[in-house]
């Protein structure tokens, strides 16, 4: 059976522009698509909004005798990044099925007899190695851009004295007004409040200066 799985991520591409060149590619095979999965959805959603799941269950699902060959135009229509990419192809030949990457002109054969294909394989293993070398980069460029702006004087993470939100923001004035007569912060959390604990209501009132006379 032939799957042929066409995602894109905006209305500014076309399914049918997929669809026409796997349609080309497998009238030059002798291959006819059996089974179609298309959706239009950025790539950042999860695995099953952009159906993937299901793809892989019906590739799981397909036990028939002869081999099930899964199409896709280019390898960025499975993932948003190399690494889940890599994965989800490792995960799909293991299936047993056989991928065929159109734009990179990759096939990818799933074992036989128990016998990994040794091109597959490598083939993997070098995507694989693109994969850490592609987070290696990105991981890079971050550490040079904050260096960038720590050189440049622009200092990183919160300003000074930022306030957060707080749970006990709602809270406040009757805060203040308990702890006025008296209370422990204990018995305001435990008896008043019904939330929190004595710890991070201290912190609260002591970050506010909401000191108590």
């Amino acid at each position: 059976m032939v799957f042929q799985y066409i995602r894109v991520s905006s209305d500014k591409q076309t399914i049918q522009h997929q669809k026409d060149e796997i349609s080309r590619y497998c009238s030059l095979n002798n291959l006819e698509i059996d089974r179609t999965i298309e959706i239009e959805i950025s790539s950042r959603k999860d695995t099953r909004t952009r159906k993937i799941d299901f793809l892989l269950e019906e590739l799981e699902n397909d036990k028939d005798d002869t081999t099930t060959i899964l199409i896709i135009t280019e390898l960025s229509r499975l993932g948003r990044n190399t690494g889940e990419v890599i994965n989800l192809i490792s995960t799909i030949v293991d299936l047993g099925v056989e991928v065929r990457i159109l734009k990179q002109n990759i096939t990818l054969k799933p074992n036989t007899k128990n016998e990994s294909d040794p091109m597959s394989k490598m083939m993997i293993t070098i995507l694989s190695m693109f994969a850490e070398f592609e987070r290696d980069i990105i991981s890079q460029r971050t550490k040079e851009a904050l260096k960038g702006l720590i050189n440049k004087g622009i200092s990183l993470g919160k300003p000074k004295n930022t306030i957060q939100k707080s749970i006990f923001d709602k809270d406040k004035e009757r805060v203040v007004e308990l702890l006025g007569l008296g209370l422990s912060y204990q018995k305001v959390v435990e008896k008043h409040l019904g939330y929190g604990s004595a710890s991070t209501l201290h912190t609260y009132v002591k970050k506010r200066n909401l000191l108590v006379a």
